[in-house]
Order: C-alpha cells, then structure tokens, then sequence
C-alpha cells in the first residue's frame, strides 16, 4: 500500500518519491519531517482492533481481524510472540492478566480465549452466546467482562478458569458495544448503540447507575480515570463525554462535553495514568489529544490512512499507540509535543500556557505551569525524585 499522506505538523517542503513510500519491509517507519516522531509497527494482515502498552509500557499487545494477537517490543518493534489459531473469527479485543501473565481474548466466533503468554498456548475456552464486541478484564485480574450482542448480555467470568460467574441479560436494550473495569475492580462500565451507560456492582451484583441518552448516537467505548471517578465516553455523534460518577453532578448538569475534536464518528478514548491527558480516536483516521482540566483538544496525529479503532498512552506520558483498519498500529512520540506552536497557542488561549524549562540534570525538557514559575525549579520531576532534599527550598518572595 503506497503511503501519500503527510503527518500532522509537517514543514511546508517538497517531500521526495523515496519518502512517499515507505519501506514495507520494515516494522518501524519514521516519517521525514515530522514535528511528532511516528513509528509504525506492520505484522497484522487486516483491520488491528485493539492496541494495549503493558509491562510498564515496554511491551504492546494488539488484536486483529486476522485472527491473531501480537505481543511487541515497544523499544526494537520486535514481535516477541503471534498468539494464533484460537478462534475461528476475526478477534474484537484483547487485554492482559498480568497477575497470570496471561491475555483475554473476544471474538465474533461467539468465544473467550485464555492464552499463556509464554508458551502460546491457550489455557481455557469459553463459548458464550451471540458475537462477543469487547472483553476487560479487572484490575486484581480475578475477573473478566465481555459483551454479546445476543440478549444484549453482559458477562462476568472467573479470569483463571473462564467460569461464568454472572450473565446479565437485557442490560441494554440494543447491542453493547463495549465494556470497562474501574481501577478499583468495582464496577464494569458499559456501553451500547441504545446511547445509554450503566455501571454494574461487583459486590452487589447489581446495576449501581444508568445514564439513558447520555449521547445522540451510538456509545462505543468507555474509560475510567485511575481513581475511578470519572468515566469518558465516546460515541458516534463526534463528542466525548466526561460522567463524574462517585458525585453524581452529572444529574442536575448533564456531562462535561468535549467536541469539535473529529470530524467523525469517535470510536476510542483513554486516559492518562495522572488523568491530566485524554487521547481518542476516530472514523475520521485522527487520533486527538485532550486537556481534561481545560475540555480542550491541544494535538492532532494525522497518519493513518483509514479508521482509528483503538488508542492508548504510556504511563509515563511520553507516547500514545493507535491501530486502525489500514492493519497498522502506531506509536507517536509526544514527549515534547508541548514545545510546537500550534499547542502552546492553544494552551495560551485557554489560559494554560506552559513555561518551557531544560533539565540540568539530565538535559530533557519539562513545562510548568504559570502557577508553578519560580526560581529554584531548574530539575524535572524525574530528576528532582533521584535527588534527595536535606533542606527544603525558600518560598518565593511574594
């Protein structure tokens, strides 16, 4: 496939034949020009489904059409393993059990797969009825939840054995399109094509909230924030949604709306671990990045050449892997992105302007806020931590 689009934030320069078409040889690719460095990891032979950092962001799990799954090397592009010929259709998603070293897997052949992680081996199979949208698998990795569309179901199943634990018939009232693990391993989250949101207990066992309407089209996939109080949605009426669900505001104000983001429909979302950043994907083959303090879209990755179907960001912030149809997945390096224009304009217009600082410690780049400009900052955060304080520094003089 001959690449003839440009990324996001290139110089205006007359690109050369050699750069419009990528080696397809190789698994990485960096584009000439580029503000925001994009590798490309090619291995899939159709549409990625879904994309996951794990092992502390060193590795990269991702689920394709074609009936597998792969487990990356993020730093060599390397593929360490290709969990294959477990279903007979193509696999919706993928998520790991770290706990077990093990990977979940749902598929349109109506089955849950369990797979070693090292030997490749699948450790148990579950049918469960109708085409299976999504599986999550919670954060102590007891459990696993997945969806049907058959019943419009809602499974709970034991992630050791594949036991079902719990089958919720009729949780929605048209096909669930995705479901979602709290942090806390609390309560699952799901979403549906009825444009409704309904959190389910664990403990309970029991629908704890239900947010009819929350969109004007079809919800199709949910996220939480680390400490489980927010839940961001995403659906096919182009906007993101935030839902503040241990307070409840959304009651009497409704969801703190994020939009003109895509000019399609939003298929994914993912938080930051610190909750400061929010990245989505879309039909309209963007991946956006969000300030969630400030409900405004700061970056644009443009690249892929057809729909974005998943995304996620590294724990330390510095990338954000998407996959898409055009059977690639890509790793975008954003480490500095607050150091382009475009972004500081945007943060400058919002009343967040970053102060842009060099580390004398290990030379990288940080930013601070207007609120945190003072004198003695000259290490970042890292660095700062590897150092130990027998004395605190001076305020600053008022």
């Amino acid at each position: 496939m001959s690449q003839t689009l440009l990324d996001p934030l290139t110089l205006d320069e007359e690109i050369n034949e050699e750069q419009k078409t990528p080696d397809v040889t190789s698994l990485w690719e960096h584009v000439a020009l580029a503000q925001i460095p994009v590798k490309v990891l090619r291995g899939h032979a159709d549409s990625v489904t879904s994309c996951h950092f794990c092992f502390r962001d060193t590795r990269l799990l991702t689920s394709s059409h074609d009936k597998t799954v792969i487990f990356w090397d993020v730093e060599t592009g390397a593929q360490l393993m290709v969990l294959t010929g477990g279903h007979s259709g193509a696999i919706t998603a993928c998520c790991l059990v770290q706990e077990k070293n093990s990977v979940i897997t749902s598929s349109w052949d109506k089955t849950i797969n369990a797979w070693d992680l090292e030997t490749g081996k699948i450790l148990w199979t579950v049918t469960q009825g109708g085409l299976l949208m999504s599986c999550s698998v919670s954060g102590d990795g007891k459990y696993v939840a997945s969806t049907s569309d058959m019943d419009n179901a809602l499974y709970v199943s034991c992630a050791a054995t594949g036991q079902k634990l719990h089958y919720i018939p009729g949780h929605h009232t048209s096909t669930v399109m995705s479901c979602r693990f709290d942090a806390q391993s609390q309560h699952v989250a799901s979403v549906s094509a009825d444009r409704s949101v309904k959190l389910w207990d664990i403990s309970s066992h029991k629908t704890t909230l239900s947010i009819k309407s929350a969109h004007t089209n079809v919800i199709s996939s949910c996220c939480f924030t680390q400490n489980g109080r927010y839940l961001c949605t995403a659906s096919w009426d182009r906007t993101i949604k935030l839902w503040d669900v241990q307070t409840g505001s959304f009651r009497t104000r409704g969801g703190e709306q994020l939009n003109k983001g895509h000019d399609g429909s939003v298929s994914s979302c993912a938080f930051s671990s610190d909750a400061s950043f929010l990245v989505s994907g879309s039909y309209d083959r963007t991946v956006a990045l969000w300030d969630v303090k400030g409900l405004y879209r700061t970056l644009v990755l443009k690249g892929h050449l057809d729909w974005v179907t998943d995304v996620d960001i590294s724990a330390d912030k510095n990338w954000v892997v998407s996959s898409s149809k055009d059977c690639t997945v890509r790793l975008w390096n954003i480490e500095q992105h607050e150091r382009i224009p475009t972004v500081r304009e945007s943060r400058k217009a919002h009343g967040h302007e970053p102060h842009i600082l060099q580390c004398e410690g290990c030379g990288k780049v940080f930013s601070l806020s207007h609120l945190e400009k003072v004198n003695f900052l000259t290490k970042c955060v890292f660095c700062r931590l590897k150092t130990p304080h027998t004395s605190l520094p001076a305020p600053p003089p008022l």
